[in-house]
């Protein structure tokens, strides 16, 4: 049977979303747990899929991507195909933060970083050119990140 968060691991989540760079013990004393019971928990929500990873998160304008866009995509075809070709392609272009296919008006929709407008010109080049079955290409410059959040509403 697949493990089912109780509200304690649902606090640990919550606090490792917030600073996994914590130690267990610091983690442990937030959420009322033991050390070795916190550290058990975290490999249990592990090892069940819960937790996916642990990463930096890295200040782009800082290291001179100045300029991020979303990129709405259609498709000639919308075959299992054309969609696969698509997205196996997309997966080589590394400005490319995220791909998502999408329902509406347009198949994908892509959040690409750039360091200026000529980086994104360049760019907006390589996905015409480069990714299969692309039909047309709109792209919104975003001025400024309102809000971002990396965690999930738990």
């Amino acid at each position: 049977m697949p493990l089912q968060p109780d509200a304690t691991d649902r606090k640990l989540l919550r606090e490792l979303q917030r600073d996994s760079h914590r130690s267990v013990q610091v983690l442990g004393d937030t959420v009322g747990l033991s050390p070795s019971a916190c550290h058990r928990r975290i490999k249990a929500l592990e090892d069940a899929g819960f937790v996916q990873g642990y990463r930096a998160e890295l200040d782009a304008g800082r290291l001179g991507f100045a300029m991020q866009f979303f990129i709405e995509v259609g498709l000639t075809s919308q075959s299992e195909a054309a969609l696969d070709a698509f997205e196996t392609a997309v997966q080589d272009i590394p400005e490319v933060l995220e791909c998502h296919l999408m329902a509406g008006q347009s198949d994908y929709i892509l959040r690409v970083i750039c360091r200026d407008h000529e980086d994104f010109e360049h760019l907006h080049r390589r996905l015409s050119a480069r990714l299969p079955g692309v039909a047309r290409i709109h792209s919104n410059m975003s001025i400024r990140r309102v809000k971002a959040r990396s965690g999930l509403p738990i």
